[in-house]
């Protein structure tokens, strides 16, 4: 996706995840990301916007911690909420194209990478909010999951961070039955390393629509949302390790 389709999913995202909020009320459970309740999760999803508008505003080129979440709750929550998410939408589309700050994936540029992220940030915290309010997660526009699959699999868990490891090699196959995209993760005590075909054979392989594959592989619908054949212990591998956490 190109960084103006990433912006325009930020602010449907953005959108949606802040209705879905309200209706829950911050008291509400977030089942998909025990055991926070409603109100953590806007802090948190609040704190980030704030913090990646800051990169993108002052040309920050290195890292910098965030400010920390706030001591709110209820409407005022709800408001500081949208007005990041609005923040962060126009500080997006403002951006030149060649604006330089700080990035940790790789992308073509830091624009593209923070409407990347922060799109695909939202839209995962977007699912947690709907799960909260109505018991699961919405409808992830196919384009949208296909570029978030591969952000996962080719960029986060590519990095020396990722505890998705086996002690001897093993290949996870990741396939959209709607799309024909395929992912083809090598998995070994080394960072998975992910190649865009199906290429040779693979131990275990999830397909099902790109929409499911990526609330499942976000941990955000259970494995059983997609097909899973050959060994489904590199499944439950996935699940117990892949998390990603603030830090």
């Amino acid at each position: 996706m190109e960084s103006p389709a990433l912006i325009k999913s930020l602010l449907h995202e953005g959108r949606t995840l802040a209705s879905a909020a309200e209706k829950a009320g911050s008291d509400a459970a977030v089942p998909t990301c025990p055991p926070w309740q409603v109100r953590d999760l806007l802090r948190h999803t609040g704190m980030v916007h704030r913090w990646a508008t800051a990169f993108v505003v002052e040309g920050h080129t290195g890292h910098r911690a965030g400010a920390g979440e706030p001591d709110l709750d209820g409407d005022e929550l709800l408001e500081w909420f949208r007005e990041g998410h609005g923040l962060l939408v126009g500080a997006l589309s403002e951006a030149p194209p060649d604006v330089s700050c700080w990035s940790f994936l790789p992308a073509p540029s830091p624009l593209h990478f923070w409407a990347r992220r922060q799109a695909h940030e939202t839209a995962v915290h977007r699912a947690d909010a709907e799960s909260a309010a109505a018991g699961g997660p919405g409808h992830v526009a196919t384009e949208l999951a296909v570029d978030g699959i591969d952000e996962l699999l080719s960029a986060f868990h590519a990095r020396q961070e990722s505890r998705v490891r086996t002690g001897t090699p093993r290949a996870l196959r990741v396939r959209a039955t709607d799309t024909g995209d395929v992912w083809t993760v090598r998995l070994s005590a080394q960072p998975p390393r992910t190649v865009r075909t199906d290429e040779g054979p693979a131990d275990c392989e999830l397909s099902g629509t790109a929409e499911r594959l990526y609330l499942t592989l976000w941990n955000r619908l259970p494995a059983a949302a997609v097909s899973v054949t050959g060994d489904a212990g590199l499944a439950r591998l996935w699940r117990e390790q892949s998390g990603i956490t603030w830090s």
